[in-house]
């Protein structure tokens, strides 16, 4: 009897030793819809689970989170309230903002390159052929806190002395899908998204590109509560990933390590786009 209940407790002694899973929480906000959104990241969640297994010497399980808009991720990276996320790049800096001590993981490569073009679009039968027609005209950006669908196409149009005032009405739509949706439907003459929807559902035929500009790959970021080591297995995890069917879904071609400084173009655009609505004499008077 003494035997076997010895036996018991040693088996209980070697189950409560062996680690829980280790939980993380991975969040992305939707730039796209839902089903899209879990197509394109399940599979490099699944790829970078291996790795991080091995790295950790412990059972790693990935939980998904689509935020219900950018600002809501922007604020639950900043809480800590997510372990790591994929962003665009001024959501990032929004975060950074809020929490100085967010931890840059990686940053996603498209061609080998660092940077990509975000597009303004315009249907052929508005008759816009370049930045300056654009007045006078309905635009649709994106998210108010996209980096292509707000604050870099708002600098390009402040560089070209063009602000709200020179619009007749504009709309954040929130999705780069809706934006080209409103081009093609004609419900806005022009509009601001990036260059693989704009390849994804329109007809260039149809909708023209107006001008381009250049953006800086997406970032994955770390929360500030996420033990170093953790980040540091997540990054080699992210670098070592090869599988052009799984990260293709992203579009992009791989990852690269990533410094602040690398977003300055983003902040600068960013600083810019403050002065696409100019303040009213109330607000000044505030």
């Amino acid at each position: 009897m003494k035997l076997i209940l010895a036996l018991v407790i040693a088996c209980c002694s070697i189950c409560n030793a062996q680690e829980a899973p280790l939980r993380l929480e991975f969040g992305v906000y939707p730039s796209d819809r839902a089903t899209v959104m879990y197509r394109k990241f399940s599979p490099i969640l699944e790829a970078i689970r291996v790795p991080l297994e091995n790295l950790l010497k412990r059972e790693v399980d990935i939980h998904m989170t689509i935020f219900e808009d950018y600002a809501s991720g922007i604020q639950a990276l900043a809480n800590g309230e997510v372990d790591f996320v994929r962003f665009g790049p001024s959501s990032y800096i929004l975060a950074e903002q809020l929490n100085p001590d967010v931890q840059l993981l990686a940053m996603e490569l498209r061609n080998g390159l660092k940077r990509f073009n975000g597009l303004i679009i315009a249907h052929k039968d508005s008759n816009i052929q370049n930045l300056q027609d654009l007045k006078g005209r309905t635009f649709a950006f994106g998210d108010e806190n996209s980096t292509i669908g707000r604050f870099l196409a708002q600098s390009l149009l402040v560089e070209n002395n063009i602000n709200a005032e020179s619009l007749t009405s504009f709309d954040y739509l929130g999705r780069h899908d809706r934006v080209a949706k409103a081009v093609m439907t004609k419900t806005h003459d022009a509009g601001a998204l990036k260059s693989s929807t704009y390849k994804q559902l329109c007809d260039p035929e149809e909708i023209i590109v107006v001008r381009a500009f250049s953006n800086v790959t997406k970032p994955w970021v770390g929360s500030s509560k996420l033990p170093k080591k953790i980040c540091d297995a997540i990054t080699a995890s992210l670098l070592i990933l090869e599988d052009q069917e799984v990260i293709g879904e992203l579009g992009c071609s791989g990852f690269a390590e990533a410094t602040p400084e690398e977003y300055d173009l983003v902040r600068a655009g960013m600083k810019k786009a403050e002065a696409f609505n100019p303040k009213t004499i109330e607000e000044e008077e505030d």
